[in-house]
């Protein structure tokens, strides 16, 4: 029987009452901040943005940030500071601001109506004082509520506006924390994008004197093949190089907000990038040949900036502004007029960028012949079915639980076997491989159509096109621990951070972390990871326990794997945070055997008698 539709149905939220049940339609996702894109980092970025307008404004030229216990964030900046009166307002009455002054905030971040009401919100504390002209006034705040609205107090301090908040634990979590190398991240990326400003985290700073040249130098995995080319205009600036690797790279940004899912500028800049090499070079060269390899970086100043959610990830602009020009001729103008009179003026990397162009060329119509015949030959053999136990939900489908969808690569039949028996059919795949798999470091991208296992591993993940066909959201690679395990997981890594970074850069690639020990008594069993996970077992469990060593998957039975591939799951994200160099990095551990390898070897050598003595 359907349920009463009555006036009493109807309900009325209050904006706290909505922001706090409905969190994700403000910061996106919630998390525990073990990924970059986690909520508790946007509301950071959303109280860091408050200062950068600041700062664009003329006011200020230093963002202080302090992150105390992993928990709790403090900002301070040194702008005009919020009027007094308006200070409880500006950080709990939602649709309050100054940023709806197009006099006062031309090109903003954002319209902060919502923003810092948000942070607010969903903080279990939260703090802000505004310092103006001599006087300061302190609010604070728990879950959203006023607690306490401190009088105005004379003051030394320079003017200017500090928020401090711990995110609440009801909602991300009792394990969530902040993780250093991601608020670093984002810090320089505001460095890259206000020269002349300066951030610091406790105490370290971050500026940037050349802008995205500096981003690039920076992020690049390798050594680019010319001088990155830097280009400024009117509310716009562009660098861009070409390296070695597969793929595009793109950091894109609008108004100083990273815009990480891309949006109209990033499609403007990638279409007006071939035509105007076409036009440069006076030949149709085909799109992917001229963006193969390609790692740039834009900024754009919009007015009035639309974005497809309120996290501000994608624009969805067509203008820059109103009665302005469209964002695709504004970028396209911009790139025929400033990178062809560059390419003149540097004909030596004009003439490497040409190279490298038709290099891309010959690669692709060479791959081209070589990928029919290995379709050709997996068909015939049917050998998909022998790798790959699939599961039902994947990447993309209309389900809710299509997020989950994860594929396991495991080594050998047995550690197969024993994950399939117990897997998650709906959203759980396995693929098996047979012995150790190719060291593809040094190879071109035809080694994947040459070579069974990945011509069959790529075909199963769906990538041969990019990452828009991908299958599952998890990549997980799951091999033993011990020295054999540990080298297949290295030619792995090396054969998706040569062919497919971008599996990396957003967040694909995962370890599974499996138990050492298993340590049990008739009532409790305990799966150790660690040699003092199995110590505290010990102890919990008293004398009556027995300990298991496992030494690969392939020992721990269908019902076991249970435990640790279900809620309990541990996966350590495989990312490129603070690894500047992929490519010296392949070379050393997968090249040939260098001296540099060799002295590494000997100096970390480690014979028995150390061991003991150790």
């Amino acid at each position: 029987m359907a349920s009463n539709y009555t006036e009493a149905s109807i309900k009325t939220l209050s904006s706290l009452e909505h922001i706090r049940i409905r969190p994700g339609m403000y910061i996106g996702r919630l998390g525990n901040g073990a990924h970059a894109e986690d909520g508790i980092y946007v509301l950071l970025k959303e109280t860091i943005d408050n200062a950068i307008d600041e700062f664009t404004m003329g006011a200020g030229r230093k963002i202080e940030v302090e992150l105390v216990g992993g928990r709790t964030i403090r900002v301070r900046d040194f702008g005009r500071g919020i009027p007094l009166g308006k200070l409880i307002d500006c950080v709990s009455v939602i649709n309050t601001g100054a940023k709806y002054d197009s006099e006062t905030f031309q090109k903003s971040v954002g319209l902060n109506g919502v923003g810092q009401k948000a942070v607010n919100a969903l903080a279990a504390e939260y703090m802000a004082q505004a310092v103006r002209d001599g006087q300061s006034k302190l609010v604070e705040f728990a879950r959203g509520k006023l607690q306490k609205d401190h009088r105005a107090t004379r003051t030394e301090e320079r003017n200017g506006t500090i928020v401090a908040f711990t995110p609440d634990e009801q909602l991300f979590g009792k394990d969530f924390r902040y993780r250093t190398e991601f608020i670093e991240d984002m810090l320089w990326n505001y460095a890259f994008l206000n020269r002349g400003l300066t951030l610091t985290l406790n105490g370290k700073p971050f500026k940037s004197e050349h802008g995205l040249q500096d981003l690039l130098t920076k992020e690049l995995s390798g050594e680019p093949l010319y001088p990155i080319i830097h280009l400024e205009g009117e509310d716009i600036e562009v660098a861009l190089t070409h390296g070695n690797h597969y793929g595009e790279e793109y950091w894109s940004f609008v108004n100083g907000q990273h815009t990480t899912m891309g949006g109209t500028h990033l499609a403007a800049f990638r279409e007006s990038l071939v035509e105007t090499m076409r036009n440069h070079f006076k030949k149709d060269y085909d799109a992917a040949d001229v963006r193969q390899s390609i790692d740039a970086a834009i900024v754009v100043r919009v007015q009035e900036p639309v974005f497809e959610s309120q996290t501000k990830t994608k624009l969805g602009s067509n203008d820059m502004g109103p009665g302005g020009p469209s964002i695709k001729e504004f970028i396209g103008k911009f790139m025929q007029q400033a990178l062809d009179t560059w390419l003149h003026k540097n004909r030596e990397t004009a003439d490497i960028i040409k190279a490298k162009i038709e290099e891309n060329e010959h690669e692709r119509k060479e791959l081209a012949g070589i990928r029919s015949l290995a379709r050709e030959r997996s068909k015939t053999a049917s050998l998909h079915n022998r790798k790959l136990r699939d599961c039902r939900l994947h990447l993309g489908d209309r389900n809710e639980r299509a997020e989950e969808s994860t594929l396991f690569i495991v080594e050998g039949d047995s550690a197969a076997g024993s994950l399939t028996a117990t897997r998650d059919v709906q959203t759980q795949a396995v693929f098996a491989l047979k012995g150790k798999p190719l060291n593809t470091y040094g190879l071109s991208k035809k080694v994947i159509y040459e070579n069974e296992e990945f011509h069959l591993l790529q075909s199963a993940l769906d990538i041969e096109e990019g990452l828009d066909g991908l299958r599952y959201n998890k990549i997980v690679i799951a091999t033993d621990a011990d020295v054999d395990g540990m080298h297949i997981r290295l030619l792995l890594i090396s054969f998706f951070l040569q062919f497919f970074p971008d599996l990396i850069r957003h967040g694909h690639l995962f370890i599974l972390e499996t138990p050492l020990f298993r340590v049990r008594n008739k009532k409790t069993t305990m799966y150790c990871y660690s040699e003092e996970e199995k110590q505290a077992a010990i102890v919990e469990l008293g004398a009556s326990h027995e300990i298991t060593r496992f030494k690969g998957l392939g020992e721990i039975s269908a019902g076991e794997f249970k435990d640790f591939i279900g809620e309990k799951i541990r996966l350590e994200p495989v990312n490129l945070n603070h690894l500047y160099s992929s490519d010296e990095l392949l070379a050393f551990f997968m090249g040939k055997n260098t001296p540099e390898r060799q002295d590494f070897i000997i100096d970390n050598l480690k014979v028995e008698k150390d061991l003991v003595e150790a």
